[in-house]
């Protein structure tokens, strides 16, 4: 039996792998359109490979998807984090969990999960075919012809392992064999705030920060970066996954709310009145106890138009209460994207009603399986994306054969 795997990914590399360790006899092609493979694997979490996410409860893990969660929920109980974890251990690669859960390898280099992959490639001597751009495939006598400009070659499997596509023509030689495509949207992406003074505040961060898209069920949690074009950071980024299709069907134009302490408005409230009769002598400027930067802190006395000499049992009723405003419900009008290089994924792809999870054979076309990012399958950022990758990778290359 000849099997292709057509995508040189971390979906493709696992979906070959699992279907020459589950079927020794088989010969297994994996193809990649460019010259390099595992491109997105070498950039991933800054050069050090963001692995996947400790989550070691499938139902929790499968709610970081905005898109998949139900289908992705059966193929976590095929293979989970544990089983990611187990994999590379195995191949004496072992993982570090960080303070925000996130999972990378041991030795911090993203070299150290390429190395592992190419080496079990070799190993299992599955042949890699480099620059092979398929321009198309068809349906022969039972069998695939998969054909690129200077030839045609038949495989009796294919599994397929693309990634995502920012337009929907780049699904077009999967919509010629009649495959359904759920149209395609950027997703981890950060918020373009132009000519807005909190720009002036590059580089400052806030650990707890709670991000709201006014009109809109899109909340997120977590640090918070802001750069010189805007908003970015893990709570953005997921904002951004949330609210991919909705977002897009906006043109990326909408009010983005920011809570910059995590609290609710009536807690925050009771801070300023404790603070106020604790410490009612001391100027504003110099007590800041929200554990926001100084910076932030200015800024928002200045946003509020409040003297920051002034001491705290001073500040009128009026102050105060544009200060809380601003503390829980600081909004900005948000006014296009910018890609998150390292993390860049598409919602949408390969329509999941047409998919067994069981197996990820298609249901239209037997014989053809699919894996990773080219599914409509994506998650929000901190190593959810290449778990999907590794399970659903896992799942074709251990049914393929049959």
């Amino acid at each position: 039996m000849k099997i292709a795997v057509i995508g040189g990914g971390a979906a493709g590399y696992f979906s070959s792998i699992t279907a020459k360790l589950h079927f020794p006899h088989t010969e297994v092609c994996l193809i990649e359109k460019s010259s390099k493979t595992l491109s997105k694997v070498r950039i991933s979490g800054g050069g050090r490979c963001n692995v996947t996410h400790n989550c070691l409860n499938n139902r929790l893990l499968s709610q970081s998807y905005p898109r998949g969660e139900k289908f992705l929920k059966k193929c976590f109980t095929q293979f989970s984090v544990q089983n990611t974890i187990s994999w590379f251990s195995e191949r004496g690669v072992p993982l570090k969990v960080e303070a925000d859960n996130r999972m990378f390898p041991a030795s911090d280099s993203s070299e150290t999960i390429i190395d592992t992959l190419s080496k079990e490639l070799k190993r299992l001597k599955i042949d890699l075919r480099l620059s092979y751009q398929v321009s198309s495939v068809s349906i022969e006598d039972k069998s695939f012809a998969v054909n690129s400009d200077s030839k045609k070659e038949y495989f009796d499997r294919l599994i397929i392992a693309t990634g995502g596509s920012p337009k929907v023509s780049g699904f077009n030689w999967l919509t010629e064999l009649g495959l359904a495509i759920v149209e395609p949207a950027p997703s981890l992406f950060t918020f373009n705030i132009p000519n807005d003074s909190i720009t002036k505040l590059m580089g400052i961060s806030v650990q707890n920060a709670v991000v709201n898209v006014e009109g809109e069920r899109i909340t997120a949690t977590g640090p918070l970066l802001v750069t010189h074009w805007g908003l970015s950071g893990p709570a953005i980024l997921r904002a951004s996954a949330i609210g991919a299709k909705l977002l897009a069907k906006r043109n990326y134009e909408f009010n983005a709310s920011i809570s910059w302490v995590g609290l609710k408005e009536h807690e925050v409230r009771c801070m300023f009145d404790e603070i106020s009769n604790i410490n009612s002598q001391k100027k504003l400027a110099n007590l800041n106890s929200f554990q926001i930067p100084s910076r932030l802190w200015s800024h928002l006395l200045e946003k509020a138009e409040t003297d920051p000499s002034r001491t705290w049992n001073s500040t009128s009723k009026k102050q105060q209460n544009r200060l809380i405003k601003l503390l829980v419900n600081d909004v900005y009008a948000v006014k296009g994207k910018t890609t998150f290089k390292e993390e860049f994924v598409t919602a949408g792809g390969i329509d999941l009603s047409e998919v067994d999870p069981n197996t990820m054979e298609s249901k239209l076309i037997s014989g053809m399986f699919f894996a990773g990012e080219v599914l409509d399958i994506d998650g929000i950022t901190g190593g959810f994306n290449f778990q999907a990758a590794w399970t659903t990778g896992f799942i074709a290359g251990k049914h393929v054969g049959r």
